[in-house]
Order: structure tokens, then sequence, then C-alpha cells
């Protein structure tokens, strides 16, 4: 998860048990747009064999429908599901497995990528291939719910009123930021961009980023970005921070402050 930093520098942050396995989350977001119900990423989901979760040893009582439920959602509610990547802990729960059929997990909604990274992930490279399981996502094309993000070099595309999207291609190719623009803020989705709060200084990259000084540049451009305009920073991964700001000190991007995600609403 942290590359070529050292692990006595890591393990401060986040750290490791005997085993030397550390605990990550795996946090999805709901945004309501008017009358679109938008969910980014699913999770690994739960159809997935016994021995491959044996890999991973998923722990936790929160699950996506479960905590869908609790907000007043059911999965029918859903009108689009925007996938960061087709890796399988973020698009594993968008199909779920019932009466031994591949189904959609939101029926009614629309499942959205790019058409970049949906040929990248479909015909993966083999260092990336473990990471792109086809029952996560072809169902998505079989069922006719697969829609593409239009991808601007060098821009960022608007995909609803309220949130702006930003491509990455050093952790995968055309990874998906969402920029959700509420109340005046700006809160970032920085998917495996960023995927902990220990993550934000420049020199902790992930080993698994398919191009890592693709990933350092990005990560230094969009953090002087979220410095200069006091964006949020959503974080998918991190088990203990949800969001926080970010500040450019004497040694580089630091974690700010952490902020309770309801201040914005």
């Amino acid at each position: 998860m942290f590359g070529v930093v050292p692990k006595t520098l890591w393990q401060k942050a986040i750290p490791a048990d005997e085993n030397n396995l550390c605990s990550f989350a795996m946090r999805c977001l709901l945004v309501v747009d008017g009358e679109r119900k938008i969910l980014i990423d699913t999770g690994m989901g739960n159809k997935q064999s016994a021995k491959f979760f044996s890999h991973y040893f998923p722990h936790g009582n929160d699950s996506l429908l479960e905590s869908l439920q609790r907000l007043g959602f059911q999965p029918e509610d859903i009108t689009d599901v925007l996938l960061t990547h087709l890796h399988f802990d973020h698009c594993g729960g968008a199909v779920s497995c019932i009466n031994d059929k591949l189904e959609l997990t939101f029926p009614n909604a629309l499942y959205w990528s790019s058409e970049a990274h949906w040929q990248w992930a479909t015909k993966p490279n083999a260092r990336e291939k473990a990471s792109f399981l086809t029952e996560n996502i072809l169902p998505m094309l079989e069922k006719g719910r697969l829609r593409f993000v239009e991808e601007k070099k060098g821009e960022k595309t608007s995909f609803s009123p309220g949130i702006d999207i930003m491509f990455t291609n050093g952790h995968t190719r055309s990874m998906m930021i969402p920029l959700v623009h509420i109340n005046g803020r700006t809160l970032a989705f920085v998917a495996d961009l960023i995927p902990t709060a220990a993550h934000i200084p420049l020199p902790y990259l992930a080993a698994y980023d398919m191009y890592p000084m693709i990933s350092l540049e990005e990560k230094e451009n969009y953090l002087e970005d979220a410095v200069a305009n006091n964006h949020l920073l959503f974080f998918e991964h991190d088990a203990t921070t949800v969001c926080c700001t970010v500040e450019k000190t004497e040694k580089g991007f630091r974690k700010k402050e952490t902020v309770p995600l309801e201040t914005l609403i």
C-alpha cells in the first residue's frame, strides 16, 4: 500500500498486525442530486468464493445494502452507479449472485465507466488481470445498462449539475475522480489516487499503481488545486478518517483537519 516508503515510517499512520496486514475500508458515497440518486463505487460485494475472501480477511458489520437501507433507500431507488474504476474492490458490489444467476444489484440504475477504462479492464494486462473479474464487469453490458462518461483530455467532464469528473491515469487507465459540489464546497472522492489520509504526502504511492510517476504528477497537481480551493477529500479506503482538508507545509502536503461529512449537508 505504501510502495517504497519504509514500514518503519508508514506503520506510524496505519499499523500492521502480526500477519503484516492493515485494516482498510471500502467506503462508498451516495449523492442525491435532484431526482438522481448516484452511488459512487460499490465495494467488493459478497458473491466471490470463500477462498477469494480468505486472501483479504473482510471484517466489520457494515454492508453496502444495509447502509443504504438505514438511510431509507432500496436498491431499486438508485438511478446511477458511478464506478471510479473496475478493480474488484470498487465494483464487486455492482453485481450480485441471485439464485445462481448474475444480476445487477441496482436494477434500475445506469452503470457508468469510461470507454478507455472499459477496454483496459476487459482486455487486461497480466499485472492487473487478477483485479478485473469478468463476473463483476460484463453483466453491466449484457443487461444493457452500461454507459460511458465522455473523457476530455486535460479537462473535467460534467456528469450532473452537482458533479464533475476528473480523469487520472497513474493507478489504472482512465480512473474517474468525482468532484461533488455542495453548499459552496467541493468534496473530492479521491478513490485510489489518494487511498487514505496517510497517502497525502507525495512519496506515499501504492506499489500497485500501474504508472507511479504519472500518479506522482497527478497527485501533486490535484493537491495544489485542493489546497487552493479548500477541497474536502473523501477517502474510500481509510478505516478511520472519512474526510479531511489539506495544507502545504515546509515538508510538503499534509492532512490539515478532519471534517465530519455531515457538516456539508
